[in-house]
């Protein structure tokens, strides 16, 4: 078959990840008989610099045109000549808007190799398999805000049809795997997430298979650490989904191994959850599998090729299991940290063997 993929490296470490994603999706395709053509665009930091726009014209008009969007990451702010600030990250939150893509899944499972790679002890994250299913396009991202008279305002706002499709999209995630959803919310402070659990309690009751429960968002971080195995599917709206995912993260050892996938719009966009990181740009220590496995994720839900996401599920997990590892998933005595490009390597030959 043949796909057309826009590919937005983005910012900080966006490039460096995205360039290993890019190898690993021409290998499988070279493997399996697939030809991908990649189109690459500018967004974030790197498009206001040169367009004075966090998402240009041509990268909005490339997005309709293809049948996936790969981004790398986004968030380093720039700041203009005039003084004022504008948030690089806009790029990113406008372009889901564009895409319509109103559900956020982000997988979280510990492979066996990380386990002993966990800050954690073994036992709380061994066999850890999880999803966050995060509302995209509402809740306080994108309510009015704004500052006046020193007073600084975002205000939380969703209506029952936003709640309504983010639920059923949880519940029918679930029916595919182990049939329980847990709905996040603050229903005993805030009247956004009371109309929340409401909504989901109610979508609920059309998928009598699947266990349900709500947990408010201090229990549900407090668990995530404490009891990370009693969730299956985490239904979160859009901040609450930002927070947690990253917290989960803690649970196999580093924020540069998660994929994501945004869906629910004609064009899946997906992306590792991991930000610009500036800090560590360009030293070629970078964790390049988040953006990997966000191709295997793209892979199986843009393109319907289950075989070969499942090829670069199990290349990465060999390559794991060997003992490697970039520099955020290093520990006290083990095996030295490959580069970035190193890890890439290491995926594409796993792929041919």
């Amino acid at each position: 078959m043949d796909g057309r993929i826009l590919f937005l490296p983005g910012d900080g470490i966006g490039p460096e990840v995205l360039l290993e994603a890019r190898r690993v999706l021409e290998a499988i395709g070279e493997i399996r008989g697939h030809r991908f053509e990649v189109i690459e665009a500018p967004i974030g930091g790197r498009a206001l610099e040169r367009f004075g726009d966090p998402l240009p014209d041509e990268t909005r008009a490339l997005a309709a045109e293809v049948d996936a969007v790969l981004v790398g990451a986004v968030g380093l702010a720039v700041r203009p000549a005039d003084g004022t600030q504008v948030d690089a990250s806009r790029g990113l939150l406008d372009l889901r808007q564009l895409l319509g893509n109103h559900a956020n899944i982000r997988p979280v499972s510990v492979p066996a190799a990380l386990v002993d790679r966990s800050p954690l002890r073994p036992d709380r994250v061994r066999g850890v398999d999880l999803v966050v299913v995060r509302e995209l396009l509402g809740g306080i991202y994108f309510g009015p805000g704004g500052v006046e008279d020193g007073v600084a305002f975002d205000i939380e706002t969703y209506t029952e049809a936003e709640i309504r499709r983010i639920s059923v999209a949880a519940f029918e995630i679930a029916r595919a795997r182990r049939k329980k959803v847990t709905s996040v919310d603050k229903a005993n402070v805030l009247e956004s997430s009371i109309l929340w659990r409401r909504v989901a309690e109610e979508v609920s009751r059309d998928y009598p298979d699947v266990e349900f429960s709500s947990m408010l968002v201090d229990n549900c971080a407090m668990q995530l650490i404490h009891n990370p195995r009693q969730f299956d599917v985490l239904l979160t709206n859009n901040m609450f989904g930002d927070i947690l995912s990253d917290e989960a993260a803690v649970l196999v050892g580093s924020l540069g191994m998660l994929p994501s996938a945004s869906v629910g719009g004609d064009i899946g966009l997906y992306e590792p959850v991991h930000g610009a990181a500036p800090d560590i740009a360009g030293q070629g220590i970078a964790n390049p599998l988040g953006a990997i496995l966000s191709v295997a994720m793209m892979l199986e839900l843009t393109f319907a090729l289950q075989e070969e996401a499942n090829a670069v599920r199990d290349a990465v997990n060999r390559v794991l299991e060997a003992g490697h590892g970039t520099a955020d998933l290093q520990v006290d005595g083990g095996p030295a940290p490959v580069s970035t490009a190193r890890m890439g390597e290491l995926i594409v030959e796993a792929l041919g063997r």
